[in-house]
């Protein structure tokens, strides 16, 4: 067994990068392979990933509070097509030092449109929450739930704005992913058909992945297998080979 109790800056910047979407393809490809065939790295891997989130989303939560005073009436959410980023490596360096391993498995089972599922599905990482005067305090108070797993608290948020701004795409889009990730496939998606609707929108690609998810949890195969296509990401291919 490999020993992994040293983990030095280089694997975490590693995992930032995975997590973030920059990593090379080449470099992806390898390390989604360690991933696959080396359990303990993939546990250290999980570890490092949810102590960054814990991190950052407590970082989130205090500049909140200095943001209570400036809510805007209207809710003014940039898009982004920029992914999460983490704090800086010293900072990552004092987290790893409070790791601790858990096992944290998918357990498969039902059809076997369900098992893909539960395969292949992971929850968009979010925006990034760096805040300012003029961005919502609603969504993005929302975003710190959304990305502690607290979806039905995340839901219960933005739905208050998609009342106010019902063709916002990054409502939607948002809307659609988390209930998706609360197992909800089948309020996911008008979501993301109302992602799509605009065609402008930084979101396309991923509504339609996981419009198609949302199809797929839903035994709506073929709809699932148009949407990937739609895609075109490389997920959403590694998805179409096991339904072609």
């Amino acid at each position: 067994m490999k020993d992994y109790s040293n983990i030095t800056p280089e694997l975490l910047e590693t995992v930032e990068r995975y997590e973030s979407g920059t990593m090379a393809q080449e470099e992806r490809i390898a390390f989604e392979e360690q991933l696959r065939s080396d359990a303990d790295f993939k546990i250290l891997v999980e570890n490092i990933r949810l102590t960054l989130l814990g991190i950052e989303t407590q970082a989130l939560k205090e500049q909140l509070d200095e943001f209570h005073k400036e809510i805007p009436e209207t809710p003014q959410i940039e898009k982004s097509t920029t992914k999460v980023r983490f704090l800086s490596f010293t900072k990552l360096a004092i987290a790893a030092g409070i790791i601790i391993a858990l096992g944290m498995f998918w357990m498969f089972s039902g059809s076997s449109n369900d098992k893909l599922f539960n395969q292949h599905f992971k929850a968009d990482p979010g925006l990034p929450t760096t805040m300012s005067s003029t961005d919502s305090f609603v969504f993005y108070d929302a975003m710190v739930n959304y990305k502690q797993g607290d979806y039905k608290t995340a839901i219960s948020k933005w739905q208050q704005l998609a009342v106010k701004t019902p063709e916002n795409d990054t409502i939607n889009y948002f809307l659609g992913v988390a209930y998706l990730a609360d197992k909800n496939a089948k309020k996911a998606i008008p979501f993301l058909n109302k992602t799509l609707d605009r065609s402008e929108s930084v979101f396309l690609e991923d509504a339609h992945y996981y419009l198609g998810m949302a199809y797929l949890k839903s035994d709506r195969t073929e709809e699932a297998i148009q949407e990937f296509k739609k895609s075109g990401s490389e997920k959403s291919n590694a998805i179409l080979k096991h339904l072609k």
